[in-house]
Formats: structure tokens, sequence, C-alpha cells
């Protein structure tokens, strides 16, 4: 009878602690996508100041990724090996500071180092230990914590677009750097001091993967088609999407002559309000189907990208902005579907003592993958311009439904039979 309170006064920090890790993720998400995305806001007034070509900006912006793919996978390993609270924090400091310095650029090969090697290898350490964190604390409704972090994404570049365009606009585009590093830079303090450093909800936490090395986990992956068959798909959704964040602000202003601020804004609101909610909805729906059949899961991705492909297409040719933003709305809102369930269903075919290692090799493959696209963009803009070049984007997001559904209907059975351990 005297022990009756202890659970109480065990749940209440724990709850606690649960939503403040899932807040100060949420923000540190925000600003890794806030940082990545001020680059494509204010990239005409970069074009028009310093002299890049198309090409030049371009492979900036795939350099970036480019890093991100390379380094990704071994932050999922050293996120399976050592304190996730130390890496948000450090990785979050890091990029923080390159994104600061960004704002000092003035040639091409300083824009590379910065903000495509430091940027983008900074940024690659953060996803799966933080995603590694939230999946193991939210065990009963992982998907939908999961899909509030994603939301920072959401919220990270529509505001970036709207503070980067009017900074830039009326103080220079590198005052908008120096703004969102320093912001990272304190909210990696709050990290450090607000983060305990070992998890104290997992009671199992000394049970983590150390003897998982890099070429056992990449043979359990190449035996599970499933885990390929997202990496694909996930890649084609990646392509997209750099391809799209990069010149779609660059494309209103060419386009509808809007200004910074205008294109910066409109470019990025509709389509991530769309996604806002649908990935919310998303996570609903395979939550609650994926308790009786957990291959819901890749069937809601799988959707997302095949009814999403038509709206990015119509937005691309569209002769009325009207039309355009009503068509990246519901890109948006379809690429919520997808993006609700990308570590859900990777999770339900990895074993969870390598998932952070799995993640890191999944994130690496589909950003390889995707990396190229802001480059061909800026290749094909002169010729075909951005509008052919941004339609053509539809045919990688039926290419990538295709995968996610070969995935589920092929090999889920047999690699969630052996893939939950």
């Amino acid at each position: 009878m005297i022990e009756t309170p202890k659970p109480a006064t065990i749940n209440q920090p724990v709850t606690r602690y649960k939503w403040e890790l899932l807040a100060l993720l949420w923000l540190a998400f925000f600003l890794n996508q806030a940082d990545r995305q001020i680059f494509s806001v204010v990239l005409p007034l970069i074009r028009d100041d310093l002299g890049f070509t198309d090409a030049q900006l371009g492979l900036i912006a795939s350099a970036l990724i480019w890093t991100y793919g390379l380094l990704v996978p071994i932050a999922g390993f050293i996120g399976d090996r050592f304190s996730r609270r130390n890496i948000v924090a450090y990785c979050l400091l890091f990029w923080s500071v390159a994104t600061l310095f960004t704002g000092l650029c003035s040639t091409l090969v300083q824009f590379i180092l910065l903000r495509g090697v430091a940027t983008g290898g900074g940024e690659a350490f953060y996803a799966p230990s933080a995603n590694a964190l939230i999946g193991e604390n939210y065990p009963k409704n992982r998907a939908f914590a999961l899909s509030i972090h994603q939301t920072a994404v959401y919220f990270g570049i529509i505001m970036s677009g709207l503070i980067a365009g009017y900074i830039g606009e009326n103080y220079g585009w590198q005052n908008a750097f120096f703004l969102f590093g320093s912001l990272g830079v304190v909210l990696s303090i709050v990290v450090f001091l607000r983060i305990p450093k070992d998890n104290p909800l997992l009671l199992t936490a000394k049970e983590s993967p150390s003897g998982a090395e890099l070429w056992a986990t990449t043979k359990i992956i190449l035996r599970k088609p499933t885990v390929v068959m997202l990496t694909l798909g996930f890649g084609c959704m990646v392509f997209v999407n750099v391809g799209f964040l990069t010149w779609m602000p660059t494309f209103l202003v060419d386009k509808f002559g809007l200004t910074l601020t205008e294109a910066g804004f409109s470019s990025l609101f509709y389509h991530h309000v769309g996604a806002f909610l649908g990935v919310l909805w998303g996570a609903r729906l395979s939550d609650r189907y994926a308790t009786r059949n957990p291959k819901s899961r890749l069937v809601v991705q799988s959707l997302g990208l095949l009814i999403g492909a038509p709206f990015i297409y119509l937005m691309s040719v569209s002769a009325t902005q009207a039309v355009t933003y009503f068509a990246l709305f519901l890109f948006g809102v379809f690429r919520g579907w997808y993006d609700s369930n990308i570590v859900a269903s990777l999770y339900e075919v990895v074993s969870p003592k390598i998932r952070a290692s799995a993640y890191g090799l999944v994130l690496a493959c589909a950003f390889l993958i995707g990396a190229t696209s802001p480059y061909i963009l800026g290749v094909l803009k002169p010729t075909l311009g951005l509008s052919a070049g941004l339609a053509s984007l539809s045919v990688m997001y039926v290419l990538g439904a295709a995968c996610i559904g070969a995935g589920a209907w092929f090999f889920f059975d047999r690699d969630k039979e052996t893939g939950t351990a």
C-alpha cells in the first residue's frame, strides 16, 4: 500500500521528459531544414551579386546533398554506439556555425566548402540519432510522434522562405545566414543543458548494438528486398524534393515576376501546409491499419507518391498563379502521406538494435540518388526551361510509387517475419 504512489511519481517526470525531448528535437529539425533552404530562397540575390551561373548554383545545392548522403551512414553507426544526445547537440552546433559563416562567402569554392561540405556534413548526423530517440521513446504511437517531428520540416522550410526572403531583399542575403546560424548555436546549448546524456526511459540502453559492424548491417539490408525497395522509392522522392526546393522560388520569380519575398513564401507555404496536413493524416491512417496489417504503412507511402505525381506536373505547366498554388497544396498533401511513414515503414523490417545504422544507410543511398537533381535542372534551365524540368519530376514520383508498391506486394511478408528481432 505504501508503494502505490510510485507509478505516478515515476510517470510524471517520464512524461515531461518525453514531451520536452520531442519539443527540442522539433526545434532542432526546424533549424536543420531552415538552414538548408536559405540558399534556395536567396539564390537569385547571390546570382546577381556574385555572378554565378545556374549550373554553378545547382552544383552548390547538389554538393550539400552529396556530402549528406556520403556521411549519413557513418552518422547512423555512430548513433548506435554513442550518446545520441551528444550527437544531436554537437551536429546542431557544427552546422549552425557553418551556416553563420556562409554569410561571409564570396567565391564558388567557399560556398561548396561551407554550404555544401560543412553544412551538409553537420546536418547528416542529426536524423539517424534523433529518429532513433523518438522511435524508442514512443513505441505505441511511433508514426504519430515521428510525424510531429516531421512537421518541423514544413515549418522550417516555410519560415525560412518568408524570413530569409524578407531579410535578403531588405538587409542583404548575408544576414539571412547570420540570423539562422546564430539561433542554432543558442539551441545547441539548450539541448546540452536539457536533454540527459543517457536516455532515462531505456532500461536496456546497455544493449546498444556495439557488435553491429558496417558490413554486417549492410548485408542484413541487402538480404531484405523490402528495404531495398523502400530505399529506391526514397531516392525518387529525394530527387523530386531537392530539385523542387532548390528551383521553385526562382521559377516563380521568373515565371510570374514575383518579388523574392513573395516567391520565397509562396513556393514553400502552400506545399508545406498541405504536407503538414498530409503527414498527420497519413500517420493516423497507417497507425490505425498497421495494428492489423503492418504492410499498410508502405501502401500509404506508395499511394502518396502515385496520387501526388499529377500535381507536380500541374504546378509546373499551369499558366496562372492560382492553379499553381492549388497544385502545390495537393502535391504537399500526398507528399505528407509518404513522409508520415519514412521511418516507421523501415522499422517494420529492421531489428531495433540496428535501426540508426540501417536508417543512415537508407538515407545515404536515397540522398546520393537524389543529389544530382539541382545540378541537372540548373544545366537544363537555359535550354529546356524550369517549367519542363520541374514537370519531368512527376515521372520520378510514379517510379518511386512502383518501387514501394513492389516491396509491399512481393517482399514485405517475408521480411516482416524475420525483421523484428
